[in-house]
């Protein structure tokens, strides 16, 4: 039986990561056995779950229930040498690419090189049969889109003029002797080993075009399935709300499943000043009792400190109800007086375990 996966996506700061954990946590408890992978690079994902270094390989963690818990960092050029193995026609072939000089340059830095190798990989741990659920952590939210829009664009610079144009000099042998003056001057300039070196790099890659795009179709029919559902992470901010409306909106329009909207650090209702802030009780009493400024101005503080909760609270109230308003389900996670880390973590476990 093939995993459920879900893409949390958010706004940078919002609690992304520690929400991610929190989810692959709570399902663990749950008697899940779950993988969780940060594509994001701040490497915030083994702070919040108490982890030592995480890498390409899973790396297994209490999770204090009846499943399992494992997480992983992708890692691009693991991830490309995998990919050129298993689309090259043979094994010579990828050994060639892999030892070009341009090869790890040009995949470092290739645009959507990232973003489409973490799509390759939700790929292929969509076939894993020892996995209930896949957890994605996203880079923030623009990024977000330039991710899941990865395989698209690959099958587009398969398909565009630029590979075309690399290429087809050495392809065409009437074209190639037309080329040949602009070539002599390349090779006088560049040198004749690295024109050969970027030839032969893009031809090679060419020769695999048709594995290339055939897995970015698959990546793409896979996150329109009913397998694959989007976590929206968000605060009870202006900035950060309104950024997740829109992406809520970006996510439905490329046809996908929002199935949730976290919206973190949100203020509750305050009760009576007396009774919302640590110490009010004994310092109303005391200002009742005695009269004294000290007591009357520290009184009047914590008054202004709980009006100034309430308006928050208030203002909050109305952001969630405009998120609620998208049409997900909304989960409402509220502001932990722990510290970040595992206090935050266990918070938003229990509230998302909780539906």
């Amino acid at each position: 039986m093939s995993p459920r996966i879900t893409v949390v996506c958010g706004s940078g700061g919002v609690g992304k990561t520690t929400t991610s954990a929190a989810i692959g946590l709570a399902a663990a408890r749950a008697g899940e056995r779950v993988l969780v992978v940060t594509v994001d690079p701040a490497r915030r994902l083994a702070q919040a779950l108490g982890a030592g270094e995480i890498g390409h390989e899973p790396v297994s963690i209490e999770c204090d229930g009846p499943g399992t818990l494992q997480v992983s960092m992708l890692d691009t050029k693991a991830g490309w040498d995998s990919l050129i193995r298993r689309h090259a026609r043979d094994a010579a072939t990828a050994e060639r690419i892999l030892r070009n000089p341009l090869y790890d340059n040009i995949t470092s830095r290739f645009v959507d090189s990232h973003d489409y190798i973490a799509m390759e990989q939700v790929n292929e741990l969509s076939g894993r049969g020892d996995l209930d659920l896949v957890v994605i952590d996203t880079p923030p939210s623009r990024n977000a889109l330039d991710l899941l829009d990865a395989p698209r664009r690959m099958r587009e610079f398969f398909g565009g003029r630029l590979l075309q144009w690399l290429t087809l000099p050495y392809r065409s042998r009437v074209l190639s002797l037309a080329s040949r003056p602009f070539l002599q001057i390349a090779d006088r300039l560049l040198g004749a080993k690295f024109l050969g070196d970027i030839v032969e790099f893009f031809t090679l890659l060419q020769s695999m075009e048709a594995g290339f795009v055939r897995r970015a179709r698959d990546v793409e029919a896979l996150l329109t399935s009913e397998r694959v559902q989007f976590t929206v992470v968000t605060t009870a901010e202006p900035a950060a709300s309104t950024e997740a409306l829109h992406l809520v909106s970006e996510l439905r329009a490329r046809r996908y499943d929002v199935e949730r909207i976290v919206v973190n650090r949100v203020e509750p209702t305050p009760g009576s000043p007396a009774e919302s802030l640590p110490g009010a009780p004994e310092v109303a009493s005391r200002a009742q009792m005695t009269h004294e400024a000290p007591a009357l101005s520290a009184l009047a503080d914590i008054r202004h400190a709980h009006g100034r909760r309430t308006a928050t609270a208030a203002r909050h109230a109305a952001r969630v109800s405009a998120l609620a308003a998208a049409g997900a389900r909304v989960t409402v996670v509220n502001e932990s007086r722990a510290d970040v880390g595992a206090g935050a973590l266990e918070e938003i476990a229990t509230v998302v375990s909780r539906g």
